[in-house]
């Protein structure tokens, strides 16, 4: 088991869709590339500096500042492929227009922070979710963790995009309280178009889960244009039907993902998906509903 893992982000007493007050930490890497992430800093499995153009002043200190000669002046301002994530220039920059995203922590320097709510926890019924990017991406931390938690008398959720390998994970499956699975795409072209890679194994993920009596919750983000369909809405509801299924909990499109590719040094493609959203996830309601199933928003 691994005791070094890499996260980007730790929320305390985030309202989660899991039972009581939760902390979430969230994993840096992901094996998709959906279109529409919300996190696009979760998608490199290493240390990448953000650049808030509006809070800089041109100073410079930056630029003498970072030992690999990664930064640059302008609107792009860091060398992607020189930068290492190392943070020296988020120290630097008295402004906050240099902050690095992704720090690897120890089991149990991660686990003292989570127990830092321990009275929350007992006192609500929560505990701590893992997300990300992809937890099961770097599973043995994950597993390490859990266990921690376990030990400690923390329950633990796992949220996950259902991409990750079943032999290595089966033998943990317990030490979660709850597992949300998010279900995006269901054909397979339409899902390496859209998330960039097959999605095969994440179907079939969803049925073992089912078999196994694991305590899963099916998710899907509603995208218009990309999810939003009749034909996927209708697959999506046909696959919970035949896995015994009822329920389905659906996740409204919001545009945080947008505002920080340009930080990140991504393009942003121009989308009207926000002004749609409502429409969409109306839609996708009643097209669910329809099939059977009873759905939460």
């Amino acid at each position: 088991m691994s005791d070094e893992g890499l996260i980007f982000d730790v929320q305390r007493f985030s309202v989660d869709d899991g039972p009581g007050i939760r902390t979430t930490v969230f994993f840096k890497g992901c094996p998709l590339r959906c279109q529409w992430c919300h996190n696009p800093e979760s998608m490199r499995p290493r240390p990448e500096v953000f650049f808030y153009a509006d809070r800089c002043v041109e100073q410079g200190a930056c630029l003498s500042a970072c030992p690999q000669d990664a930064l640059i002046r302008g609107n792009t301002r860091v060398d992607r492929d020189a930068c290492d994530g190392c943070g020296v220039c988020d120290d630097s920059c008295p402004f906050g227009a240099l902050k690095v995203s992704g720090r690897y922590v120890s089991v149990d320097a991660l686990l003292e922070e989570i127990l830092c709510d321990r009275s929350f926890y007992a006192s609500s019924g929560g505990g701590v979710t893992l997300s990300g990017g992809e937890p099961t991406l770097q599973l043995d931390f994950v597993i390490a963790l859990a266990l921690a938690c376990r030990q400690a008398g923390v329950k633990v959720g796992l949220q996950t995009c259902g991409l990750f390998s079943w032999s290595r994970m089966q033998p943990h499956l317990d030490l979660f309280e709850f597992i949300h699975f998010d279900l995006k795409v269901i054909a397979r072209d339409r899902h390496r178009e859209f998330c960039g890679t097959d999605n095969g194994s994440i179907l079939a993920n969803a049925r073992n889960l089912v078999e196994a009596r694991v305590p899963v919750e099916f998710r899907m983000p509603i995208i218009p244009a990309h999810t939003d369909d009749e034909p996927n809405l209708t697959a999506v509801a046909t696959l919970l039907n035949e896995l015994g299924i009822d329920r389905i909990r659906l996740l409204r499109y919001h545009s945080m993902g947008e505002a920080k590719l340009s930080r990140i040094g991504r393009q942003a493609a121009p989308t009207a998906l926000l002004s749609r959203a409502d429409s969409s996830l109306q839609r996708a309601t009643a097209v669910l509903a329809g099939a059977g199933l009873q759905v939460g928003v």
